[in-house]
């Protein structure tokens, strides 16, 4: 593993924090999301196919874009102690392989009675232009 585990318990989270990093798209990634997911489609696993279409190459499925905000929770905000309980997704735009994208968390709300926290979640590309976007409610586990 070589990204830093935070442990952000529920008292030390604030409105307004942020956290966020970057991933570079891989083919290999893509490749590895389609044999996990069976997801063999051919504008995201087959190059010749997806160059006859709109997209002229290859895309990555949603959904593979989407599970950075798995990262995103458990490692970065709130990190250790974090426990998705939903997480509601909108797909603005596509990631391709190649793509530098930024997977970005704020905190917005914070309910003490069920030690919840709602976060803005968002992915851009290396041009700042929306991927998806959407809000996490995470709860806190206490080991």
């Amino acid at each position: 593993m070589d990204e830093n585990l935070n442990e952000y318990t529920f008292e030390e989270i604030k409105l307004g924090m942020k956290e966020s990093f970057q991933v570079n798209i891989t083919e290999s990634m893509e490749n590895n999301f389609a044999e996990i997911t069976g997801n063999y489609n051919p504008l995201a696993s087959n190059a010749e196919y997806a160059a006859t279409t709109n997209y002229k190459k290859r895309i990555c499925p949603g959904m593979f874009t989407a599970s950075f905000f798995s990262r995103l929770t458990g490692m970065h905000l709130p990190g250790k102690y974090a426990l998705v309980y939903s997480q509601s997704l909108n797909f603005v735009n596509i990631c391709y392989i190649g793509d530098q994208i930024t997977v970005e968390g704020e905190v917005i709300e914070k309910n003490n009675a069920t030690k919840m926290i709602t976060l803005n979640t968002v992915i851009t590309n290396q041009e700042g232009k929306k991927l998806i976007y959407g809000k996490a409610l995470v709860t806190f586990r206490k080991n």
